[in-house]
């Protein structure tokens, strides 16, 4: 993963922990209304992609018990990862592309309902994400994959050579001749791996997206209703087709691109469809990007606008996140996909204690409330969600005291420790086990492996009543805490 050169080390520190009267009285412990319905706290799981599904994307006995550990927590919500809306094979992600899903997530649904004593609301984040290939090795790319065009024949001089000849000398070249003689997307696929861009309007699939989508949404909204949870978050974020459409690089012509308000139309039709079919009374939200981080991308200037326009189309909540993209993101190896949080838009998304002067503590908060500050000026009042390296009671109550946002997401701290939130409200801070934001997890992440923390993922790994990965080296959920 890319750093930042300063290569600053920063520790954590959590400064005082609150007695349990003093938790009691905080704001971070009180209630707050979220669409129709309340959350017991202001405290919020935000959506991680632990890799404990399938390829099949079913709920398994290790996705219930990853969720059953944070809900014993009993933080005010959590969000389940990204769930995939198509019917496609996805590796070991959760999908809600059909309806032999929902049984499925019922029982995850339960699961959180009984861990929780009630008290936690369940909202699943659902998305969707175009078709991407691995880095090919250059042989089979120059081989098979590359379509030979008239431009090459030209930029070769070789008008006369059959299409074999022609593949064998490009094979042959060094990266500095192939950027005179191939094409900017051409070069990207044979560098990172080929990827659909929402801007692909000449192939059907893509140009079609605005059909599609607001559908494909709605199922998966309409199914996750069903199983019971208490919401939806839209995932508008990162790399993937919703913030494709969203982002300043989105260049479509058919009215889907260009200015912000060609930009934003896809995102709201999507959610106005899913409205439609959820009703007014269910919890419905998106999570966006506060800021894209890589050149030319989205600024808080387009971002306030978004959120502006959201919160108008009366989305019940906004919860932000930042950078992660494929823009500026590192090559990978052959055989390996482009990951979108290797490079500074990544870093951003997910920083590390080696980092800059900002550190990594609570980067996205400023944004987060330059965009909840025009949201407010324009009159709605709908809750806006910060994240990112938030991981001490006094940081959390400080962002809310300071109304610079109205729920507080804590991703990696929580994984670090699930009990964050019961350990704080019984007064028993200084048992927190507190992140020190190595991104360990975020490296598995990266390579497709079962996600844990190097805090707590060795600890009486021989007991045999413990559930752990297939090679028996790390357990796959934190110690309880009594």
């Amino acid at each position: 993963m890319w750093k930042p050169p300063e290569r600053i080390k920063h520790y954590p520190d959590p400064g005082k922990w609150p007695s349990a009267d003093q938790a009691g009285g905080a704001l971070l412990f009180q209630p707050v209304k979220i669409g129709k319905d309340v959350l017991k706290e202001r405290s919020w799981v935000p959506a991680m992609v632990p890799w404990r599904s399938n390829d099949d994307g079913i709920v398994t006995d290790e996705v219930i018990e990853w969720y059953r550990r944070f809900a014993e927590g009993k933080p005010g919500a959590i969000v389940v990862e990204a769930t995939g809306i198509r019917d496609i094979p996805s590796g070991p992600l959760l999908r809600i592309g059909h309806d032999r899903y929902v049984d499925g997530l019922k029982k995850l649904v339960d699961a959180v309902l009984i861990a929780s004593d009630g008290q936690t609301k369940l909202f699943i984040q659902i998305i969707d994400f175009l078709a991407m290939n691995r880095r090919p090795d250059p042989k089979k790319y120059f081989g098979r994959h590359l379509k030979i065009t008239d431009e090459h024949r030209t930029a070769l001089k070789a008008e006369n050579w059959s299409e074999e000849a022609i593949r064998d000398h490009l094979m042959t070249l060094a990266d500095e001749q192939l950027e005179t003689i191939l094409n900017v997307r051409e070069l990207e696929s044979l560098r990172l791996g080929h990827r659909d861009r929402v801007t692909d309007i000449d192939l059907q699939r893509i140009k079609e997206l605005p059909d599609t989508l607001p559908e494909l949404f709605s199922d998966a909204a309409e199914r996750a209703k069903i199983a019971g949870f208490d919401g939806v978050e839209l995932h508008y974020a990162h790399a993937y087709t919703m913030a494709s459409f969203l982002s300043a690089h989105n260049t479509r012509t058919d009215g889907y691109g260009g200015s912000k308000e060609n930009r934003v139309r896809l995102p709201l039709e999507v959610f106005n469809a899913v409205r439609k079919r959820v009703g007014a009374d269910y919890t419905l939200g998106c999570r966006f990007l506060s800021e894209d981080c890589i050149d030319n991308g989205n600024t808080l200037e387009d971002t306030c606008y978004f959120g502006k326009q959201f919160a108008k189309a009366g989305m019940d909540f906004i919860s932000l996140s930042r950078g992660g993209k494929f823009e500026d993101a590192l090559q990978p190896k052959v055989g390996s996909a482009v990951y979108p949080y290797t490079g500074p838009s990544g870093y951003e998304c997910m920083p590390q204690f080696m980092s800059d002067e900002k550190g990594p503590y609570g980067r996205n908060v400023e944004p987060a409330y330059q965009i909840r500050k025009v949201v407010r000026d324009a009159g709605y009042d709908i809750p806006i969600v910060v994240a990112g390296g938030i991981h001490s009671f006094e940081q959390a109550e400080e962002i809310l005291q300071s109304e610079k946002a109205d729920i507080i997401g804590m991703a990696r701290q929580t994984l670090a420790d699930p009990d964050w939130f019961r350990k704080v409200r019984k007064g028993r801070g200084d048992e927190v086990r507190v992140c020190k934001y190595t991104n360990y997890c975020e490296g598995l992440d990266q390579k497709h492996k079962v996600v844990t923390c190097q805090l707590w993922d060795r600890v009486d790994l021989g007991s045999d009543d413990i559930p752990k990965t297939l090679d028996g080296k790390r357990r796959l959920t934190a110690p309880k805490w009594e």
